[in-house]
């Protein structure tokens, strides 16, 4: 049974930081790519980060470009989302994404979420 279990969200101020966690289980990191979405009150799901840790490639969208950082830990098979520079436009609950790195498949696997609130 796959399982992400995020952890890391609060409630701070604009400019701070956050590092976001993503616990994996029942997955074989080399197989999948990993991922941060987050969805805002009333706006559609945005694929904000993602990551494949065998060949370092990397997609940010551009609103979180330098501000944020996908990263991994494999050995422990944790995902980290590091948020630098927060904005209240980074308000939203933020999940952990995982899906098979063939090109072809979506995001089948999600978390709970874990909600970041910034305020201004």
């Amino acid at each position: 049974q796959v399982s992400l279990v995020e952890s890391g969200g609060g409630l701070v101020q604009a400019g701070d930081s956050l590092r976001l966690s993503c616990a994996a289980s029942g997955l074989t990191f080399g197989n999948y790519r990993m991922g941060w979405f987050r969805q805002a009150p009333g706006k559609e799901r945005e694929l904000v980060a993602s990551k494949r840790q065998t060949t370092a490639s990397t997609y940010y969208t551009d609103s979180v470009k330098g501000r944020f950082t996908i990263s991994g830990d494999n050995a422990k098979n944790i995902v980290y989302l590091q948020m630098n520079s927060l904005k209240p436009e980074d308000t939203a609950v933020y999940y952990c994404v995982a899906r098979l790195s063939d090109g072809r498949s979506d995001y089948d696997y999600w978390g709970q979420g874990t909600q970041v609130t910034v305020s201004s």
